[in-house]
């Protein structure tokens, strides 16, 4: 019995030991546990949070006939719910002035780049002319605020107007009409006046008229208009606006030079074809 009885006592002993060990183990836990309660709890009474808009009501999505939803409301659902700008925001609105003696076809050019279907809608005043033309270009949407200077005497007090915060400076000349070229530097300087960064663009019209006339008088002018797109620091186009020659690509150079594109401009310096020149 006593040699039971010493088994029994040592067997206690070590439960007892066993008990006291798990004890301290769980204590030691449920400290810790406790520690990493208090640091996220005091996380979280520091934090902000923003309340969510409630949710609109948006009408049942739309079932196919073989019962799947359709893809419009499964690309469109969301971006619903969340449109809280305006519509025009990402409109980036530009201003482009044209000059240029009268009677000159700047109209014309005006209305092939813009349509002909909006000729009407222009703003007209006194001396000026306004059209706008809105495109998307990598994604974004710009809008040109395109300013013609109607070219007779009433309109040198437009000028200004006409010419402050232009990104741009489209100066036109008759390519037909040689005085109409000679006076491309007095526009000039008058735009620089008012308007020392927009981009100088030199633009020949009536480019279908211009090639009736004889191959030496075609080469003169064009040697001409060469040298004062050079004295103006201008990119020079030959254009027609009754056969949309150059009208589109005059806008892509600026287009491209505003937000550094890659898209570049080839230069054609053959006679008797639209001239490129820069």
């Amino acid at each position: 019995m006593s040699h039971f009885g010493r088994k029994l006592s040592r067997s206690s002993t070590v439960r007892r030991r066993f008990h006291h060990r798990v004890s301290l183990l769980q204590r030691c836990l449920l400290r810790v546990l406790h520690r990493i309660l208090l640091c996220s709890g005091s996380k979280a009474t520091n934090a902000t949070y923003s309340m969510l808009p409630p949710a609109l009501p948006s009408p049942p999505p739309p079932v196919s006939s073989d019962g799947e939803l359709g893809r419009e409301e499964m690309d469109l659902s969301s971006s619903a719910v969340f449109q809280t700008h305006d519509l025009d925001s990402d409109l980036v609105s530009l201003k482009i002035s044209l000059l240029g003696d009268c009677q000159i076809g700047k109209t014309s050019f005006l209305a092939k780049y813009v349509g002909d279907e909006k000729e009407q809608q222009g703003n007209q005043r006194e001396g000026l002319n306004q059209m706008d033309k809105t495109l998307v270009v990598e994604g974004a949407r710009i809008s040109y605020c395109i300013w013609e200077v109607q070219g007779d005497g009433k309109s040198e007090d437009q000028l200004p107007m006409a010419c402050m915060d232009s990104v741009a400076i489209l100066i036109m000349f008759d390519l037909t009409s040689r005085c109409t070229l000679n006076s491309v530097v007095g526009w000039y300087k008058e735009a620089r006046k008012w308007n020392q960064t927009a981009i100088p663009v030199l633009i020949g019209t009536k480019f279908d008229d211009f090639i009736q006339l004889p191959i030496d008088l075609q080469w003169t002018i064009a040697n001409e208009a060469r040298k004062y797109a050079k004295a103006l620091n201008a990119t020079l186009f030959f254009s027609s606006a009754t056969y949309n020659i150059n009208v589109n690509k005059i806008f892509k150079f600026i287009t491209a030079k505003l937000f550094d594109l890659p898209w570049t401009v080839e230069r054609n310096l053959t006679v008797g074809e639209p001239i490129i020149d820069f």
